[in-house]
């Protein structure tokens, strides 16, 4: 690549990522020096067409960055009414009741919200105050300096040749320097991942773990809509196979969002957790609510659930993680928006103090710092434990060992101490042999729908001439190791059908990589069982238009 010719832009900050992390970290370096110069990069089509979240906002993040979002008309009007805890039987429900649950879990003064839209009027605020903002700009390769410091990103790479070289057609693209790089990828991004391997970030860390979240938006009867109504369920389908759960949320206009999080530590590679989503609307209960209304829109994406213990190091010379790039979601509230603004405003102003004292490219300390010991290191420990009292445990232990660890958390104190993780998402898949395979009904066009036509109903589009994002280290392992040992599991884990075992009369089978019905959920590089897929940035623009997820 060092024969490529590149133009190159200098700023004080570059920000790899347009969400509610990236977004409120240009926001606070604007409102502590408009002098700086901000930058922030952005591989959907627009602000928020890869945003994707539950979500029941707590806006504790929002509030110690604009603590005026009211007034400035951030579209977050949708107060949580009621509260619903279920357990679920395939028959029936039982309702758990809200007055055992610690204080942390009550959802009292948070607010129903598209976190795609409140990113797009996130970005507005940006804007205003001086930030540059480059949607369908895929950064896809990091810049390093003399001294192996991070000093940039390479953005705006278009017309690659199928095999990934450079052609007579190709955009070279960009290089931005900056003082110092943020990277605010969301789960799993490629350049994040290749900074916790190249510096060790991880290193005395417990392993990240992992859920698979899947998303619909309903219309309903209107008779039937709850404007403000929150239910989370818990038990079937999955029951004993995975860890997970159901999310119904009440918004605006008639419309409810439907989710199902599937954890990806399971251990039967014949699960499939896109069918276990369908199969849990037809639940008496979830049935009846979508009886009568239509689906318009779908999508998911992965989400991390380590928390606390699983945190790696932050910062590394010239680059800081923010957000869901180091992992800082709340699995038993189910929350991570207000820990990923809040991260964004302390690596600002983390930055800003380096800056201002003439330094550039070393270790921001300071925003670690107060990662760990601030609020959201607040946040995470008092639940450390809940993940891995389920993983190790199951759902009923959980309930009650991570419920009364909660409690004691909240008066300063764990009897359990703080639990592992054990191992990887991938390695916690088991072969095929130990493992039944799992009939799943056919979806009935109403209430469930097989994943080809959902994912036409996340406007995902992929230009089909480039190379494919989803590479293989070995291209044998699908079909020599992974087809035997765990039937394949790549053909069920994606939530967007891109893997198939082709098999054909005569011929051996193929593996068949439909990259462009690709979400970016991310689950492939996660679940894998060979850790053989890696996934990278597309060209930007490509992947999913999320209209209000």
């Amino acid at each position: 690549m060092a024969e490529i010719e590149r133009e190159a832009m200098e700023y004080d900050v570059v920000i790899v990522g347009a969400g509610p992390a990236g977004l409120s970290a240009a926001i606070r370096l604007k409102q502590l020096d408009p002098d700086l110069s901000v930058v922030v990069l952005e591989k959907g089509s627009e602000v928020g067409a890869h945003i994707l979240s539950g979500a029941v906002l707590d806006t504790s993040g929002l509030d110690a960055l604009m603590p005026d979002w009211r007034d400035k008309g951030a579209p977050i009007t949708v107060p949580v009414r009621e509260d619903n805890f279920y357990m679920l039987g395939e028959a029936g429900q039982i309702r758990i009741p809200n007055w055992p649950m610690p204080p942390l879990m009550n959802n009292h003064g948070n607010y129903i919200v598209s976190m795609g839209n409140v990113c797009r009027w996130m970005a507005e605020q940006a804007e205003a105050l001086g930030v540059e903002i480059f949607p369908g700009m895929s950064c896809s390769e990091l810049v390093y300096g003399d001294k192996g410091e991070v000093k940039g990103v390479i953005a705006g790479v278009f017309g690659l040749e199928p095999d990934g070289s450079y052609g007579p057609d190709t955009e070279p693209g960009m290089e931005l320097h900056g003082k110092y790089v943020f990277l605010s990828e969301g789960v799993r991004g490629s350049l994040a991942k290749e900074v916790i391997a190249k510096y060790d970030l991880s290193k005395g860390k417990q392993p990240q773990k992992f859920g698979l979240g899947m998303k619909e938006i309903w219309q309903i009867d209107p008779a039937k809509h709850r404007e403000g109504t929150v239910t989370h369920t818990m038990g079937w389908p999955l029951g004993g196979n995975a860890g997970g759960g159901s999310f119904i949320y009440h918004l605006d206009n008639n419309q409810v969002y439907v989710g199902f999080v599937v954890h990806l530590n399971y251990k039967n590679p014949h699960l499939y957790p896109y069918m276990e989503f369908q199969r849990f609307k037809h639940h008496p209960m979830v049935a009846d609510l979508l009886k009568g209304g239509k689906r318009v829109a779908y999508g998911a994406r992965a989400i991390s659930e380590g928390g606390y213990q699983s945190m790696p190091k932050m910062v590394a010379p010239g680059v800081a993680l923010l957000g869901c790039s180091v992992g800082m979601v709340n699995v038993p509230r189910i929350k991570g928006n207000h820990n990923a603004m809040l991260s964004g405003k302390a690596a600002a102003e983390a930055a800003h103090v380096a800056i201002k004292a003439g330094r550039a490219s070393d270790e921001l300390t300071a925003y670690e710092k107060t990662v760990r010991e601030g609020p959201i290191g607040q946040d995470l420990k008092k639940v450390r434990n809940v993940k891995p009292i389920w993983s190790n445990y199951g759902l009923v232990a959980s309930l009650v060992g991570g419920g009364f660890d909660m409690w004691t958390n909240t008066l300063g104190f764990s009897l359990f101490g703080t639990m592992r993780h054990d191992k990887t998402d991938a390695a916690a898949t088991e072969p095929a042999s130990k493992h039944k395979p799992i009939e799943y009904p056919k979806p009935d066009g109403t209430l469930s729908f097989d994943r080809l036509t959902n994912v036409s109903f996340s406007m995902t589009n992929h230009e089909e001439s480039q190379p494919p994002h989803l590479r293989l280290k070995d291209a044998s392992v699908p079909i020599g190791v992974n087809l035997p040992k765990y039937a394949e599991p790549a053909q069920r884990y994606c939530p967007a059908g891109v893997y198939e075992v082709v098999t054909e009369e005569g011929k051996d089978p193929r593996f068949v990589i439909n990259f462009q019905n690709c979400v970016h959920c991310k689950t492939c590089d996660i679940k894998d069982p060979s850790q053989n897929i890696n996934w990278v940035t597309p060209q930007g623009g490509d992947g999913p238009n999320y209209p209000n997820m």
